[in-house]
């Protein structure tokens, strides 16, 4: 159990155990589902997979019966660990739907599996009371410092599941850090979770956004 909750700490930016790495020190790749029930949005989805070396450290000693590879019951008590961790950090999504900011419940259909030998994490958020859109959504990921740091797969970044007839959705990438921002980041070491606040603010313009429009 002491493994398998290092590797969820280390998964939700607490790798202090690990390497010394420059900021950002977990690279995901993601994409994002949004989730519509009787044309009100009731869920967001999310599929991250995790940089090679991170995953390689983080299931070490995970392999129960030493056959070379990791199932799903292998590795779920990790993924519980991870989920419950993740929530202290607002799972670093943040969704409003026209203009209100909306509360998820607690995640479901969580589970951890290895694609191409990289760590990857499949969870739902719920909506804590589902949502009609009346003309605009938008979703942001990010980590606001910067200790993970998010990139959406550039082939169907986001996928509306059920939506009503007119709904449609953009995806907005980060921009790019300027090389001196890129480079005091890379200074920070491991260990300092909390960025410096000249560099807070950068961080924090760091979001995948995705906006969803309805007609109406």
């Amino acid at each position: 159990m002491a493994r398998i909750r290092q590797g969820a700490l280390a998964l939700i930016a607490f790798l202090i155990a690990g390497p010394a790495l420059a900021h950002p020190h977990v690279f995901v790749t993601a994409k994002a589902e949004m989730v519509f029930s009787g044309g009100q949005l009731t869920a967001v989805r999310h599929i991250w997979q995790f940089d090679e070396a991170f995953s390689a450290y983080a299931i070490q000693g995970l392999d129960a019966n030493n056959d070379g590879a990791l199932t799903r019951a292998e590795l779920a008590p990790l993924a519980q660990v991870n989920v419950d961790s993740l929530a202290d950090y607002g799972f670093f999504t943040w969704l409003s739907v026209d203009g209100e900011q909306v509360a998820f419940a607690a995640p479901s259909d969580y589970f951890l599996d290895i694609y191409h030998g990289q760590l990857t994490l499949f969870f739902t958020l719920p909506l804590a009371i589902p949502a009609p859109i009346i003309r605009t959504a938008t979703l942001d990921v990010f980590d606001p410092e910067y200790f993970v740091a998010y990139e959406f797969v550039t082939d169907a970044p986001i996928t509306l599941v059920d939506p009503p007839l007119r709904c449609s959705s953009l995806f907005y990438p980060p921009p790019f850090l300027d090389p001196a921002t890129a480079m005091a980041l890379a200074a920070i070491p491991a260990d300092e979770r909390i960025l410096p606040a000249d560099l807070a603010g950068a961080a924090a313009d760091l979001a995948n956004t995705i906006v969803v429009t309805c007609g109406g």
